[in-house]
């Protein structure tokens, strides 16, 4: 569905200048429905346990930084 509505999106966009063919209020029936999209998936995502990643850019540096971190346990030190 939401391939579909960003498709006629793209389809019907008029160069800039120019008045677009849909009007205001199905542009606007538009914009809910693809909110409406977005609600049911991210419900459906907490349903089933996967958490809301943001997409970014493949040459964007991430903001944060996994480190390893090794209490030392089971390498033959003796535990205090």
């Amino acid at each position: 569905m939401r391939k579909v509505l960003t498709a006629v999106i793209r389809d019907t966009t008029p160069p800039p200048g120019m008045r677009h063919p849909l009007t205001d209020e199905t542009i606007q029936d538009v914009r809910l429905c693809l909110g409406l999209i977005t609600a049911r998936e991210k419900e459906l995502g907490e349903e089933a346990g996967v958490t809301a990643q943001r997409p970014y850019y493949a040459d964007e540096r991430p903001t944060s930084t996994v480190v390893p971190f090794d209490l030392g346990k089971g390498k033959g030190k003796d535990p205090e």
